[in-house]
């Protein structure tokens, strides 16, 4: 029988959960854990402030932002992701917030990256509020593309949703990434029950005619507001059957690679014609741990293994002292070697007995 993707399994070699990190074999290469599950995508955020107020991310009055000297600084990101890149396997690099906009040297961090790391994939996690007047600067500076967050179609509703009336600036960021050559844009959409459920077939189309991939993602308990339930939320299978009333939806055949949508073939419903993909990230129902590759470091320069986990591990204090890049990634590799099996825990279950939600919202974490 094969691994199911919502549980990794622990290797018979495999410490016990309570591990400590120092029990992590020397020998082993690159940022593994202890459910043999290798990490190789690396989650970097900027900042943790946006100029949003997204209901399923951050209360209305918005959270206490962190120092800039406690930021990473530009010579700190470059050196982190050096050390990934260099001395742990790290292949894929996305930079989140927060709003990483928000920050006055991203262009020159992108630069910086690039001209350190000439191959190496580095898109952009948005809001694109903004966007329009940088896309063209953070492409010339090595950028390779986006991922853009976007709802809805309807003004009134994104107004609801993010609680800032921005809409109208969203759209000329993503016109002006598709401008400068940000391509494939990836549009990322959570559908909350009762607001926005029904615009997901629209918004699809909208997708499709432009040719931008648009993700469906489970609404998560990372909401500053720990307002989340189980029941509250929109599910992958709801959000399946809401675009089969108007498309054909059929598995996409191409291999899932540790990515977290799982992807679909869209074809009209009359004629059949292939008109593109859609994927869904299905955290909470159809879990994808045990395949996981992805790496976070916070703003401030935290490892955070998983997006549930309750332990975090400094490497700024590292980095501002006088410490060697290996020990830097010894560090890093500690940390993500106690990596949870899933959810923050010892076994799947958003919402179930066991789990507790994070102190942290998405925002504050990096997505």
């Amino acid at each position: 029988m094969g691994v199911e993707l919502g549980m990794p399994q622990v290797r018979a070699s495999d410490p016990p959960v309570g591990a400590l990190a120092a029990d992590r074999p020397a020998g082993l290469p690159g940022l593994e854990d202890r459910y043999g599950r290798v990490a190789t995508d690396m989650r970097l955020s900027l900042t943790d402030k946006c100029n949003l107020r997204c209901s399923y991310c951050m209360p209305a009055e918005g959270l206490p932002w962190l120092a800039k000297d406690a930021l990473l600084s530009a010579e700190e990101i470059v050196r982190v992701v050096g050390i990934g890149v260099h001395l742990l396997g790290v292949r894929e690099l996305r930079l989140t917030g927060g709003e990483p906009l928000v920050r006055a040297d991203l262009v020159d961090i992108v630069a910086a990256l690039r001209a350190e790391h000439p191959d190496l994939p580095i898109a952009l996690t948005t809001n694109a509020v903004g966007l329009d007047a940088r896309a063209a600067a953070l492409k010339s500076a090595g950028l390779t593309r986006i991922n853009v967050s976007l709802d809805t179609l309807h003004p009134e509703t994104f107004a609801r949703l993010a609680r800032r009336p921005f809409f109208d600036r969203v759209l000329a960021g993503i016109e002006a990434a598709d401008a400068a050559g940000l391509g494939p844009i990836k549009i990322n959409s959570v559908l909350m029950r009762g607001i926005n459920d029904a615009d997901g077939p629209d918004l699809l189309a909208w997708c499709l005619e432009r040719g931008y991939e648009l993700r469906f993602i489970e609404q998560m308990p990372l909401d500053a507001d720990h307002g989340w339930t189980r029941d509250g939320m929109v599910t992958a299978a709801e959000v399946r059957e809401l675009l089969s009333e108007r498309f054909h939806l059929s598995p996409d055949a191409r291999d899932r690679d540790g990515a977290p949508a799982e992807r679909f073939e869209v074809r009209g419903k009359d004629d059949g014609a292939l008109l593109g993909t859609v994927g869904i990230i299905a955290s909470v129902t159809e879990p994808f741990c045990a395949d996981c590759k992805r790496t976070r470091i916070t703003a401030e320069g935290k490892v955070m293994s998983c997006l549930f986990s309750h332990e975090e591990v400094d490497l700024r204090g590292l980095l501002r002292s006088e410490a060697s890049d290996e020990q830097v990634a010894r560090r890093w590799q500690e940390a993500m070697w106690l990596k949870p099996r899933a959810h923050g825990m010892d076994h799947t279950g958003l919402g179930a007995d066991g789990f507790v939600q994070p102190d942290r919202s998405m925002s504050a974490i990096g997505g």
